[in-house]
């Protein structure tokens, strides 16, 4: 498929060639469900933690004698039911990761990539960096690209300067070509990818061949 390429004043320069097997496949949404919550359940620390019965500190003397008192049977003040007692079925830590086939991640990543080219939410965009490292600089370079959206920029490589200027602008996010995360990717509203990182994907995934 054919993918106009822009300058960074926002002007359409010439068209580039995108590979139909990274950009032109039709949209997995089950995989790409299945992709975004595996990168959330990654994220999760899991670090909740409750104290049972056994844990809770206090005496393990009854509160008052078994007879005579016309009142329930009672245990120790350590019991679920009662105030600063134990918690029951309470959460403790634990690891909410777990894997996903890799070909799985890959075909996923491909049908989001395919799903912003269809729906005219990927702008191609001719490689650029921000020299100075400043925010002022690549917001001013961004008001020519819809400003204000949920903005995506796919960098050809580890690009210091443009991860410096971007780190504080709340509305975009910044992702190797080579390091593409699901989450990020679905919920950008527009994905500005410099040009050389859309060759790179052309050739990174482009290479495995289309996968139903």
């Amino acid at each position: 498929m054919n993918c106009k390429v822009y300058s960074k004043e926002g002007k359409e320069v010439r068209t580039m060639v995108l590979n139909d097997n990274v950009f032109g496949l039709p949209v997995n949404e089950d995989l790409i469900w299945y992709a975004i919550n595996n990168e959330l359940a990654n994220r999760r620390i899991g670090s909740a933690s409750t104290k049972g019965r056994a844990e809770v500190h206090g005496s393990n003397a009854r509160p008052y004698k078994q007879k005579g008192t016309g009142r329930a049977r009672r245990g120790d003040k350590k019991s679920p039911i009662l105030v600063g007692g134990g918690t029951i079925f309470g959460p403790k830590p634990r690891d909410f990761s777990y894997s996903m086939p890799k070909k799985a991640k890959r075909l996923a990543l491909k049908s989001i990539l395919s799903l912003k080219a269809q729906s005219d939410m990927l702008k191609i965009i001719e490689d650029f960096s921000i020299e100075s490292g400043k925010t002022k600089d690549l917001a001013a370079l961004l008001k020519n690209f819809d400003p204000g959206l949920r903005t995506v920029i796919i960098l050809k490589d580890d690009d210091p300067k443009i991860k410096r200027a971007a780190a504080n602008i709340p509305w975009v996010k910044y992702l190797s070509y080579n390091r593409l995360e699901a989450h990020e990717l679905f919920y950008g509203r527009q994905v500005i990818m410099l040009e050389t990182a859309a060759k790179n994907l052309n050739d990174f995934y482009g290479n495995e061949g289309a996968e139903k």
